[in-house]
């Protein structure tokens, strides 16, 4: 008799805990199981599909909103981003990129157009020539009323006063070199030729008696000695200062008036063109020694400046960036993309271990409940 009590206590606690871990080994089940809906004569079997196949929608919105208020909140990002071990391995990292790209043996040009931008140094022109221009449009709108003195900088007009005796000299010389040369005395003959003509009857007696090349070589000396004196370098300097000044007492819409504005900007862009050094640059290789020259100041200034502001930048704007960004919406669709096989990949490669132990507690309580009722046999 005892023996039976002990096979039959013990046939119980195998039943309960047989029935425990396949229950709940069931009910681990059924949260994937079956994917789609089953149907018997015409109407659904209850708890199908699975859980979650059936709760998809819901499951894809909850995770995305979970992911957007709990996890990749924008005050988390803002922290990560305000961290100094992220700004120090950001800007290691730009600097290390930044130091490959110095050592490209292609050019600006061709790397450009790695990014698909053509003709980089005709779209730089193009963008200086319109910068001008709307500087020089803009310089004389906004100055239209002022003198040209109070729009140029003092340092500027300085200058330029300190240049006009500088500038007489040079015209004096010039002079004088020119008058001294043959160009100058057929020019000066000419010139002799050219009055006595227009005086009718009194020219000709001058050129009777003189003759026009003794005139000349009469004239060309004293022409020479008058530059060459003193008084001729400050008289000229002084009607430069007089014209000078008279210039600076001027609005900018009198200039504007004198000047032919649009061969001033033309002047002004084919200088960009010509002396910028633009293509030349473009077209050296980025680890040439011209272009390498600025490594050590892209990185030491350039990159810390980029890093710190792109940084501010994303810490001012997270909020709407991220909320642009509609995070939780992406985790919807991508959530909503996934084969239901896949999320119960994804859920059974994280919770394997936990859903065993579960099966494995659920035999336990089966077993202790088919113990405890073999119990309460052997008492009644």
């Amino acid at each position: 008799m005892e023996m039976n009590g002990i096979i039959l206590f013990s046939f119980m606690v195998i039943i309960g805990a047989a029935i425990g871990g396949v229950t709940n080994s069931l009910a681990i089940k059924m949260l994937f199981r079956p994917y789609k809906p089953l149907y018997v004569f015409g109407k659904r079997v209850p708890f199908t599909p699975g859980l979650i196949p059936k709760r998809r929608p819901e499951l894809a919105e909850q995770l995305g909103k979970m992911v957007v208020n709990h996890l990749l909140t924008a005050e988390g990002m803002k922290k990560k981003i305000a961290g100094e071990a992220f700004q120090r391995q950001a800007g290691a990292w730009v600097s290390d990129e930044v130091s490959k790209l110095f050592r490209e043996r292609k050019t600006l040009n061709e790397l450009a157009e790695n990014f698909g931008i053509e003709s980089l140094d005709e779209k730089i022109k193009a963008g200086l020539h319109g910068l001008a221009e709307d500087k020089f449009t803009a310089f004389f709108q906004k100055n239209a009323s002022s003198d040209l003195d109070e729009v140029i900088p003092q340092a500027l007009l300085q200058s330029a006063d300190k240049k006009i005796p500088e500038l007489s000299g040079y015209i004096v010389q010039g002079g004088i070199q020119y008058f001294d040369s043959l160009e100058g005395k057929q020019r000066l003959s000419k010139m002799i030729d050219d009055f006595l003509a227009t005086r009718g009857m009194l020219g000709n007696m001058v050129q009777m008696f003189l003759g026009n090349a003794s005139l000349s070589d009469k004239v060309q000396p004293e022409v020479i000695k008058f530059l060459r004196n003193p008084e001729t370098e400050l008289l000229i300097r002084s009607l430069i200062e007089k014209e000078w000044n008279k210039l600076k007492e001027k609005s900018v819409a009198e200039i504007e008036i004198m000047l032919d504005k649009e061969k001033l900007l033309h002047l002004i862009k084919e200088g960009i063109s010509k002396h910028s050094g633009i293509t030349e640059m473009l077209n050296e290789p980025v680890s040439s020694s011209v272009i390498r020259k600025l490594e050590e100041p892209v990185l030491t200034q350039v990159v810390p400046a980029a890093i710190r502001k792109t940084s501010q930048y994303l810490q001012k704007n997270l909020d709407v960036l991220m909320a642009r960004m509609n995070l939780d919406e992406i985790v919807k669709e991508q959530v909503d993309s996934f084969a239901v096989e896949r999320l119960e990949d994804m859920v059974l490669s994280i919770s394997r271990k936990e859903f065993k132990m579960i099966t494995y507690l659920g035999a336990l309580l089966g077993g202790l409940i088919g113990g405890v009722q073999a119990l309460v046999v052997f008492m009644l």
